[in-house]
């Protein structure tokens, strides 16, 4: 994809990129499945969104050479602006995952729409690119998002681990995987310590 000149006037710009602003400030009031550490409410999904920035931040070292950590904290800034209209999907719930996929692509078109053309473009490659997860960045970007939760579950004596009856083989699928598949360390190290706070469950 050829890359969008900007051709948009100062005063027209300026309206647009505020007009976007003032619509994510949206993202404070969806509120996430996930309690933070101390057990005092629900976590939003702006304040996942900068605690998972600030991981791939601190863990750049344990990502693959080829990874370039401003371009994953770029996506992890944008990857859940799109519960502003589609909320949150908790991981251990159940959902229709595909009907899912299409609400959050619908709201990508309509929230990254409302940039100038340069940057909706822009944007929403970066978006695109966190869902497929083709690249090396993109897989440390879903590894990275897939770590904020189970650490401070360990940390708050179970979370929505407790909420969901979550099981260790539950774990190793929709956690354990995309982890693994992009910071293999990090897993090695996480997994042993849910274990043993899963006491080895395993799914009905």
């Amino acid at each position: 994809m050829s890359p969008v000149v900007n051709d948009m006037p100062g005063p027209a710009r300026l309206d647009t990129q505020m007009a976007f602003l003032r619509e994510a400030d949206q993202l404070k009031a969806v509120l996430r499945a996930s309690r933070l550490i101390d057990g005092s409410r629900r976590e939003n999904s702006a304040e996942h969104s900068w605690h998972v920035m600030l991981y791939a931040l601190v863990l750049a070292d344990q990502a693959a050479p080829e990874v370039q950590i401003d371009r994953v904290i770029r996506m992890l800034l944008l990857h859940d602006l799109v519960e502003i209209d589609a909320g949150d999907a908790p991981i251990h719930g159940t959902i229709d995952h595909a009907a899912m996929a299409m609400k959050e692509a619908a709201a990508a078109t309509r929230l990254f729409g409302l940039l100038p053309a340069d940057q909706a473009q822009a944007f929403r490659a970066l978006w695109d690119e966190f869902e497929a997860a083709e690249t090396p960045d993109a897989i440390f970007a879903k590894s990275i998002d897939r770590i904020q939760t189970p650490v401070a579950n360990l940390a708050s004596g179970g979370g929505t681990w407790v909420d969901y009856n979550v099981t260790l083989d539950q774990m190793d699928a929709r956690v354990g995987t995309p982890v693994n598949r992009g910071t293999p360390r990090i897993w090695a190290w996480l997994r042993p310590q849910i274990k043993a706070f899963l006491g080895g469950s395993k799914t009905p």
